[in-house]
Order: structure tokens, then sequence, then C-alpha cells
């Protein structure tokens, strides 16, 4: 796959916030379509269409909620939009009510992970999840928010805590994001890998390319479940910002 690549990211990502690190965020502002629209597009229509169990997963249970979403996106990103949908690029959709992640992943550049509660946390119970950064949605799906973050070291009992009262807070209509930032070898944006590989790490300065998710929490005002969506913008070195050489972490 030859690389998808933005030539900026929007936002600093040589701020590093105390984690969780949450800002607000508007509803408007929640979904993007950058420079890379076209090239992630189709690289997600070809994940689906050839990898779709290993990019897609929904527990029964978890249908109205992903019906709720998928109308949700549908009036923010393509409002009046009947049974097909023409995507920016110029390729229409079809509007499968049926398959409602697989119609998500084929919308919106951003991944989109369904969390609802189910006791004491929030359990992932669908997801697109086309580009993955080092994990596998098998191994996350239909887990408590706890260990969909192993083996995250920074993922302490007291970051847990706080963000599973985050999960617990959020509000219809007023989401919230974060971001992360690392420094990739391989720009290729579907990098699935097991918690169990071992995580190689090279030197920052030899890792040719930035890659960074724009991470927001939205509540689902009829269902109450939460959405979390993945935007994953990855910029060569070159166009990387002033000072991100200093970012601590790497993967190769």
């Amino acid at each position: 796959m030859s690389a998808i690549l933005q030539t900026r990211i929007p936002y600093d990502v040589t701020a590093r916030p105390r984690l969780p690190g949450i800002k607000p965020l508007t509803v408007e502002d929640w979904l993007i379509r950058d420079e890379a629209f076209a090239g992630q597009m189709a690289y997600r229509d070809r994940l689906l269409a050839e990898r779709r169990d290993a990019v897609l997963a929904m527990d029964a249970g978890a249908r109205p909620t992903a019906d709720e979403l998928l109308q949700m996106v549908l009036e923010l990103a393509y409002p009046g939009a009947g049974a097909v949908v023409e995507r920016p690029d110029g390729i229409s959709v079809p509007i499968d009510r049926a398959d409602p992640m697989g119609t998500l992943g084929r919308l919106v550049q951003e991944d989109l992970c369904l969390l609802e509660k189910r006791g004491e946390e929030h359990v992932l119970t669908a997801a697109v999840l086309c580009f993955p950064a080092s994990w596998m949605l098998s191994e996350k799906f239909q887990r408590p928010l706890t260990a969909i973050h192993v083996p995250v070291e920074e993922y302490d009992a007291g970051i847990a805590a706080r963000v599973q009262r985050l999960f617990d807070g959020v509000q219809p209509g007023r989401p919230l994001w974060r971001f992360n930032a690392l420094w990739y070898a391989d720009p290729d944006l579907h990098q699935p890998r097991s918690a169990f590989d071992r995580r190689p790490e090279r030197g920052r300065l030899a890792a040719q390319y930035l890659r960074s998710e724009r991470q927001t929490v939205l509540r689902l005002p009829e269902t109450r479940a939460v959405v979390f969506s993945i935007h994953t913008y990855v910029v060569d070195r070159a166009d990387a910002p002033a000072g991100s050489d200093g970012l601590e972490r790497v993967e190769s």
C-alpha cells in the first residue's frame, strides 16, 4: 500500500497535556474531511471489501446504537441524502440500513467505536476500525475500558478511573476531544498488532512519519451509548511541526 499522507496536522502535537488531555468540541466540528479524504476512503473501501472480519465487529445487542449513529452521521455529513450517498470523491455509497457499521465505514474518514455501559464499565460493542495504530479489534471487541487499554503503560488505575468518569459524564451535544502523536517508520494507515507482540522501538530521528490521532468522545442522545472516534493523520518528517522531534514514543 502506497503512503496516504496529509501535509499538516491542524493542532499543536507538541503540547503535552496531562492524560487524558480532554478538551471541549462542538458537534459541528466532530467529523472532518481533509486533503487525504479520497485516498483514505479508497483504502477503507478496499479493507471493508477484502478484510471485513478484521476491521468490523458488532454485538447483536448493539444494533440500536449503530442505527442511531448511522442516522446522526448522515444528518451531519450528508444532509438530505437519500438511498445513495455521493461522496466528495465521486464514489456512490448505498445506505445499507441492515449493515450500519459497514455503511459508516464508507462514509467518513473516522474510525468509529461504540461503547455501552454494562455493569461498572463501558464495553466495546461495535466498531469499524480500518486504521488501527498497533492494536487489534479482535482483541478489544466486547472488552471493558480497562482491558481495552492493556498494555498502555500510562493507563494506571488513577487514569482508568478518570476516563470512566469522563465516559459517564459526557453529555449529548457536548463532545470532547484529545490527541496522541507517535513517530512511525511505516506510513501505512492499517497497522494491526497484537497486544502480545513485542513493540520494537527505534530512535526518533530514524522514523520518517509522524502519526497523530484526533480522538473524540460523543454521547448518543437516544441509546446513551458513547462513540469514540479516531481521525488519523500521517505526515512526512519534512511536514512535521517544529519541536515534534522531541515526542517521546516511537513505533516501528
